[in-house]
């Protein structure tokens, strides 16, 4: 659920960042003109947004790259205030047809636990009440005599959509409610059913854009509508304290409200509750908690605007916009090219997202990104940063060539010559890592080391290094020029088999990996006989054992006593 009514920021943080002001050096180094067209297309773009949202009931972006989009937009304005656009009309097309028996507030949310702790601190009554913000489409219901009457979009908090129909068909929403009043006026939030559903783990799986869909359909079917769940924040035509308001809803069968609202004194307990609900099973998808006051103003003066007795806290962002600095390709041993976004440093949970993969060169021209794009990020298992979209381009495009494909496959770049610096580190990586050697002490920054050094210009060259030669490297000294020494001899004696996967030889089958004149004397035919290799894979093992750079590299090993070789 989007909060604050497109809000990021409460406006406390907007009266501080207007009398902040913004420095030259944070600002973007653009001209007016260039100025104008950035923020006319984030405007446009955030305004597109808005309208999906509140019109067609969808969210094109999480709320973490919207909240963040709209604060870059802001950020711009204070740079280039003669060249910025319009101000969004945010509720411009939202309103709808029935008016809201109570408006909607909607919530301002605080970005951590010491701006929640201030503020509790300003609201401090005895009287401060926590919930789960569930992730779903906000409704108000109306109640006479106990009877539904009428259920209503949130609209532009005033005015919204004629949800009754829709509302008759789904069972999570009472049409009769037992010991109620005459009139009774509810908030609250209607979910997508996620039994035994666990936010840090799974996050909110679009939640709310299933429902969304589900009501924005001409018809709700059966099955949509038992998906669909009603959480009620809030009773506002009910009694003035929370006690009194809880136990009416729990009189009229509203259990589930009252067992999801805690009372709270200190932040301490407020974490509680929100790492309760954020790390363990929940009927549905929640981004945050709400932290609210029991007693407040009469439901009559409410506006559409957040309130200053209820604030949210959201979880940590599972998505997040960061700008590209630059686009740079890696070379695989295999030759494989892959595309990495360099980042302006985002952070996601307790990570320092500052590199993406785009996966492959195809993806990336699909993509067309380049300098000064904005991308969304995500963090796929919770661990490795995944590009998720490309939110906006930048309206001026800067040239990016890729490698040329052409000059790498799996037998390109067994030297350190221009264009292979990439392919021909993978190689060394790969001879001294877990699928190879497994050398200890040589990672890439050691390899680099080597080859900056002039030491290493063929892929063996490092084999007959002396420590005299080591210890000259800078920064290397004696004690790690003796233990790579070692490292070096041990090599040596490693299995014909080990050291033909360090190579790089392909997928071999069952085959018997024990000698090199045998193996590189083999038909394509010959490899076909022997179980696990079909006809693919056999030329690719001729081609391999014929490379003339593969049999350098073996008759070196032969020259230095490798067994098999």
């Amino acid at each position: 659920m989007r909060i604050g009514w497109l809000l990021p920021i409460t406006a406390i943080g907007i009266a501080l960042l207007a009398a902040g002001g913004v420095h030259a050096a944070d600002c973007p180094a653009w001209s007016p003109e260039q100025a104008r067209q950035e923020m006319k297309a984030l405007h446009d773009r955030l305004d597109g947004w808005n309208h999906a949202y509140r019109v067609d009931g969808q969210s094109p972006v999480d709320d973490a790259v919207y909240d963040q989009a709209l604060q870059r937009l802001a950020h711009w304005r204070r740079c280039f205030p003669a060249q910025a656009p319009a101000a969004l009309a945010h509720l411009a097309d939202a309103t709808g047809r029935v008016r809201t028996p109570v408006a909607q507030t909607g919530l301002a949310k605080l970005p951590d636990a010491a701006a929640l702790a201030a503020w509790m601190h300003a609201h401090d009554e005895g009287d401060l009440w926590v919930q789960p913000k569930a992730d779903g489409v906000a409704v108000t219901l109306l109640y006479l005599d106990g009877r539904l009457q009428q259920a209503t979009s949130r609209g532009d908090g005033l005015r919204g959509s004629d949800w009754t129909a829709l509302a008759q068909r789904i069972d999570a929403i009472p049409k009769h409610l037992p010991n109620a009043p005459a009139r009774v006026v509810l908030q609250g939030e209607l979910y997508w059913r996620l039994p035994g559903h666990v936010q840090a783990s799974a996050g909110g799986v679009n939640a709310r854009s299933a429902v969304a869909g589900a009501l924005a359909r001409d018809t709700l079917d059966a099955k949509a509508a038992a998906q669909i769940g009603l959480f009620v924040w809030d009773w506002p035509s009910g009694p003035a304290d929370m006690p009194a308001r809880l136990a009416g809803l729990q009189a009229m069968g509203l259990g589930d409200s009252v067992a999801y609202t805690h009372p709270v004194k200190t932040i301490e307990e407020v974490r509680h509750w929100r790492e309760q609900w954020y790390r363990h099973a929940m009927p549905f998808a929640a981004d945050g908690t709400v932290v609210r006051q029991g007693h407040r103003p009469p439901a009559a003066t409410w506006q559409a605007a957040p309130p200053d007795w209820a604030i949210a806290w959201k979880y940590p962002a599972a998505s997040a916009l960061a700008e590209v600095r630059a686009v740079t390709f890696t070379v695989g041993r295999s030759g494989r090219i892959t595309p990495v976004l360099e980042l302006v440093p985002v952070q996601l949970d307790d990570h320092r997202v500052q590199r993406v993969s785009v996966g492959s060169v195809a993806r990336w021209r699909q993509l067309d990104i380049r300098p000064g794009d904005q991308v969304e990020v995500v963090l796929a298992g919770l661990t490795i940063p995944r590009l998720q979209s490309v939110v906006w381009r930048t309206q001026q495009r800067a040239e990016v060539t890729p490698p040329d494909p052409g000059k790498h496959d799996p037998l390109s770049c067994w030297q350190a010559k221009l264009g292979c610096e990439e392919q021909f580190r993978a190689r060394l990586l790969r001879l001294s890592g877990e699928q190879g050697l497994q050398l200890d002490g040589l990672g890439v920054g050691t390899w680099q080391a080597l080859i900056d050094a002039g030491l290493i210009h063929e892929l063996l060259d490092w084999i007959d290094l002396t420590p005299a030669q080591l210890a000259a490297i800078p920064g290397f000294g004696q004690a790690r020029a003796s233990a790579l020494t070692q490292a070096f001899a041990g090599a040596r004696q490693r299995s014909f088999a080990r050291w033909l996967h360090a190579l790089g030889i392909p997928a071999s089958g069952n085959a018997e990996l024990s000698d090199w004149a045998i193996l590189s004397a083999r038909s394509s035919d010959q490899w076909q006989a022997i179980d696990g290799i079909g006809p693919s894979r056999a030329d690719r093992l001729v081609e391999f054992f014929a490379h003339p750079d593969v049999r350098m590299q073996a008759t070196r090993l032969h020259q230095v006593g490798v067994q098999g070789f």
